[in-house]
């Protein structure tokens, strides 16, 4: 698996990772551990996944976390998270 994460400010990037995953884990795990190392490369908080999130996710592989998925204020707009590459 392979996901892209873009954390965005003014519709300009400001940050970039892409994590891949090949262990034979599940899709749940895999994408929880992108989001975890996604967090520590950008030294951020784990967002707080929303239905709304978990329902974009489900249906586009791609999900945005804004304000409202961090405790903590966050100084960009959001970050994007897309699967570019699944393991079947």
């Amino acid at each position: 698996m392979k996901i892209w994460f873009r954390m965005m400010a003014d519709n300009h990037l400001l940050k970039d990772i892409t994590v891949e995953n090949h262990d034979n884990d599940t899709r749940t795990h895999k994408v929880l551990a992108a989001v975890e190392q996604m967090c520590r490369s950008f030294d951020l908080p784990s967002p707080i996944w929303l239905e709304s999130n978990i329902s974009d996710f489900k249906k586009n592989a791609r999900v945005r976390f804004r304000s409202e998925s961090f405790v903590e204020d966050i100084e960009f707009d959001y970050i994007d998270m897309q699967v570019l590459e699944e393991d079947f």
